[in-house]
Formats: structure tokens, sequence, C-alpha cells
């Protein structure tokens, strides 16, 4: 198995989780980087990308969220999910480039249309202020 199908795997199991803590630390390597839709910064390290992933599993983790297309190759893949938050309906993808045994080094989100952007901003941007 390709190091990104088991990270791929791996990222659906803690997806199904609810946000389990522990089952996303397991799927970090130790200096991953995430880049949010809405920061420009990429946000560097284990604690704040963990800290950025819980806060998003929270915001997007309801019921309507659902990945509806994957591509995977070698160290790399591309989830494309769509999701309702607050009646706003929001499409997006995760790219994301695994290390060769499958933990997550490079986490980047993209999301459309804007409206769906905003209503992002401001839902992660309260969870992060919530989660310190």
């Amino acid at each position: 198995m390709s190091p990104a199908r088991q990270g791929v795997a791996a990222w659906h199991t803690y997806m199904q989780s609810g946000g389990d803590a522990d089952l996303l630390a397991a799927g970090l390597a130790d200096d991953p980087v995430f880049h949010s839709p809405v920061v420009h910064s990429p946000q560097v390290g284990k604690a704040k990308v963990m800290m950025y992933l819980l806060s998003a599993a929270k915001v997007l983790g309801n019921d309507s969220f659902r990945y509806v297309r994957e591509v995977v190759d070698a160290n790399d893949a591309c989830l494309e999910f769509t999701a309702e938050i607050d009646g706003v309906h929001v499409n997006g993808i995760d790219l994301i480039r695994f290390d060769n045994d499958g933990k997550i080094i490079d986490f980047k989100v993209m999301v459309r249309p804007v409206k769906a952007v905003n209503k992002l901003w401001e839902m992660m941007a309260a969870q992060l202020q919530a989660a310190g």
C-alpha cells in the first residue's frame, strides 16, 4: 500500500471518529504544515496543525459532510468534500502530502464559493478562539 493510501485510510478513520485528538496526533508527522483557506501564513508544527484540524472537524464535522472524490498517488492525495454549515453550501478540497510512513507532512485546504469561505472564516475564528 502506498504511503498516501495508508495515510488517507488513517485520515478517514479520524474523520469518522468525530475528531479524536489521539487519532489525529498518530496520523501527523512530527513537524507538519497546515495551509488554511482563510489564514495567509502557513501554520507550522504539530500543536498548531492539530489545533486547526480539530477546530475544522468541529466546524465541518456534521451529518452533511461527505468526501465525494479522491485522487491518490504515491505520497499525495486530493480529497474533494462537500458540507453545509449554517445553511451555506461548502465545496472544497484537502490536498495532503504524506511522508513515506503515511504520516501527514503538509495539509492544504481550499474552499469555494466565497460565501462558504466567509462562513468558514467566521466559524473557524470562533473555534480557534475557544481552543485558546
